[in-house]
């Protein structure tokens, strides 16, 4: 009502990027005769039932995310994805659908391309910005609760703290707010691993299944070198492991690659390199190879098999003897 005394309902139509709402017209004066009007000469169009485009072009990804905020009423927020996007935590998907929340007490019937959550502590996890939204940690844990997997779920994680725009501290004090969290009591050793410096779903994997359910010593995440970054350096050890799940068709990148390992092969470091098959289809094998560089420098690591059929088995008997 504030936008409307001041500007009037032109202004306003400009600001929402000509996207009105059929209450906004009629808090501004508008009978139902001059609604209709523009509609029925097709200049508008309706994107939502009592929500209009007031121009005859293609509807753009932000007019929908602004028609759904609208068509949802006016306590609605953007949440999960959309939220998430709009705060910069991950890259934006024109395809992706639009996701709002709404009071426990409201409904409102979904339409195509509009998810609609409803949560009873919705005004306790708003950020004071406009249009309303999520707060940071809300939103990743918005998406986290709807996560089809635990992979999707860290993999979200990863991407929004690595975004700089929130702290993976931060997404774990408001963990405890959510005691019926899909994924919940997975998340907090996915959380402690970006807090050690995974920036990536690979990354994290490695973590998990090729470290810690092998027995092998903890490396060091980001290690920071000759201006580049580390994947996982294992103090003491002179060993690299560098983990990409991109396909390097780009010829600039594999050079840098490649001279990135050789400046480790000068300081006399090895390097290992996985993908995304190796860690997700291969980890005892690829856990076999960096505990035989490991072993180098301390023969006498024992390392844990993660199942009878693990390959490392034999490994820890030969250091057993």
């Amino acid at each position: 009502m504030q936008p409307l005394r001041e500007k009037g309902i032109d202004a306003l139509i400009h600001d929402q990027g000509q996207i009105v709402s059929r209450a906004q017209l009629l808090a501004a004066g508008w009978s139902e005769p001059r609604i209709r009007r523009p509609l029925r000469n097709r200049r508008w169009r309706a994107v939502h039932p009592g929500v209009y485009v007031t121009h005859t072009g293609p509807i753009g990804y932000g007019e929908r995310l602004l028609a759904a905020l609208l068509y949802a009423g006016p306590e609605a927020a953007w949440s999960h994805y959309t939220a998430a996007e709009q705060l910069g935590l991950i890259k934006p998907d024109p395809e992706r659908r639009v996701y709002v929340t709404i009071p426990e007490h409201r409904k409102v019937l979904p339409r195509a391309g509009l998810v609609v959550h409803r949560d009873e502590h919705w005004a306790a996890r708003l950020a004071a910005v406009a249009p309303p939204r999520r707060t940071p940690t809300e939103a990743v844990l918005d998406i986290v609760g709807i996560a089809p997997s635990l992979d999707e779920a860290a993999a979200v994680i990863a991407e929004a703290c690595q975004s700089g725009r929130v702290g993976a501290e931060d997404i774990l004090g408001s963990l405890a707010h959510r005691p019926r969290l899909r994924h919940r009591s997975s998340l907090r050793p996915i959380i402690a691993d970006v807090v050690a410096g995974s920036h990536s779903l690979l990354e994290i994997r490695y973590a998990r299944d090729v470290e810690r359910r092998h027995g092998l010593p903890r490396g060091h995440r980001q290690r920071s070198v000759d201006h580049e970054f580390t994947d996982v350096h294992y103090t003491g050890f002179s060993l690299n492991v560098e983990l990409d799940g991109r396909l390097h068709l780009v010829p600039q990148q594999r050079w840098r690659d490649l001279d990135r390992d050789n400046r480790a092969t000068l300081r006399t470091e090895a390097t290992l390199r996985y993908g995304w098959f190796d860690v997700t289809n291969r980890a005892c094998d690829a856990a076999v190879q960096v505990l035989q560089v490991l072993r180098r420098t301390n023969p006498f690591l024992d390392p844990t098999p993660c199942s009878p059929s693990c390959p490392i088995t034999a490994f820890r008997n030969i250091s057993a003897s």
